[in-house]
């Protein structure tokens, strides 16, 4: 699927942009980072958001990932967009 068709069931999410500092317990899995993007509203972009976190459990987000088919190899790390259903996203 397409970065677009991924996102076009999701009724309100995020998409990430950046991610800052380092928060994954390696025991048990636990992650949360600082987050910037863009607001999905109904399928869509909406608008940019900054100041977030989002937060979950590893061996959950592994299990409710999807890939897009966006893939591009340019430099020495790649990775297409990608799709976690479930986490946590916490801001104004």
């Amino acid at each position: 699927m397409s970065p677009r068709e991924l996102m076009a069931d999701i009724d309100s999410g995020l998409y990430v942009s950046e991610l800052i500092g380092m928060g994954v317990n390696g025991v048990t899995g636990d992650y949360s980072r600082g987050a910037a993007g863009f607001w999905i509203d109904k399928g869509e972009i909406a608008w940019p958001v900054s100041e977030l976190t989002v937060a979950g459990n590893l061996k959950d987000m592994f299990a409710h990932v999807t890939a897009a088919d966006d893939l591009t190899f340019r430099h020495g790390i790649d990775a297409p967009t990608l799709r976690v259903d479930g986490m946590t996203v916490a801001g104004q």
